[in-house]
């Protein structure tokens, strides 16, 4: 896989041949992100709206239009697949897109991401800026792959400029999975409802043995206290999650923990059976 500096965006459009399209076409070039154009006025502006909204009779010229859709769905899974085919060994880093260069978790994502390469790992971010753009900045830091996952939103959003491979998804549910696919560990900052969305998603799949000896590392004690503190003394005594389960998070502020949690992590995994032997540098 080339780790050249110049990004390669990826904008795809699906259309149901003979009819009207049944999706939405947008565009990337240069450092945009996307600009997404409804077809007509009151018409969903995303592929995830019309996906998951836009049914039954009060939009006639969806209707019959499943077979395409899924094949639409079936060729972005596919894209995804054939642009990240070279990531065996990386971690993704997720935070909030509003974290400004100044902030101190802003400088805490870059030197950890920049640990995490030099232990062999590359880099999977949003693509956006704050947390995101850090993280892929400590990966350029380090020399390894800094990868960016977009996706399509009903406002503009800029890839960040320190992305070797950027790849462009419509559909939020596509986009998790090549998130968890490619990473051997998820490493969670400071963030909104969209970082909270995959902490539990990767919760709930270790917990229910969808992955095993995935690392899920929470960076920052005092913004995830009260978290960790209301599911130890409100979940788990109603039974709502096991005790056990109390130890699928690990919270820490110390970039060498987090690296050795991850590599621990890594050995565990059937990922990395094939070079082992490369996983010795976090040790020294």
């Amino acid at each position: 896989m080339p780790r050249g500096r110049g990004a390669h965006i990826v904008s795809l459009v699906f259309c149901n041949a003979g009819r009207a399209p049944i999706s939405f076409s947008f565009r990337a070039t240069g450092s945009t992100r996307r600009k997404v154009k409804s077809m007509s006025e009151g018409a969903p502006i995303t592929a995830d709206e019309e996906l998951l909204c836009c049914i039954g009779p009060a939009f006639p010229d969806l209707l019959e239009t499943d077979p395409a859709r899924i094949s639409a769905l079936a060729a972005e899974m596919a894209n995804g697949f054939t642009r990240l085919a070279g990531v065996h060994r990386a971690v993704s880093v997720f935070g909030s897109a509003q974290t400004h260069p100044t902030d101190p978790t802003y400088t805490l994502a870059r030197g950890i991401a920049a640990e995490l390469g030099r232990a062999g790992f590359d880099i999977i971010t949003g693509g956006g800026p704050g947390v995101m753009e850090a993280a892929n900045r400590g990966a350029r830091d380090a020399g390894v792959l800094s990868v960016g996952l977009g996706i399509e939103l009903p406002r503009e959003q800029a890839f960040n400029p320190y992305l070797d491979l950027a790849v462009e998804f419509r559909h939020f549910f596509v986009r998790k999975v090549m998130f968890v696919r490619y990473a051997a560990a998820f490493v969670v900052f400071p963030g909104g409802f969209g970082t909270l969305d995959e902490l539990f998603e990767a919760l709930t799949l270790i917990q229910t043995g969808k992955i095993h000896h995935f690392p899920l590392i929470l960076v920052g004690t005092d913004h995830w206290a009260g978290l960790d503190q209301w599911i130890r003394q409100r979940l788990a005594p109603a039974g709502m999650v096991a005790h056990h389960d109390l130890q699928l998070l690990v919270v820490t502020d110390d970039p060498t923990t987090v690296v050795r949690t991850v590599v621990a992590g890594y050995r565990q995994q059937p990922r990395s059976r094939v070079n082992s032997a490369a996983d010795t540098t976090a040790d020294e």
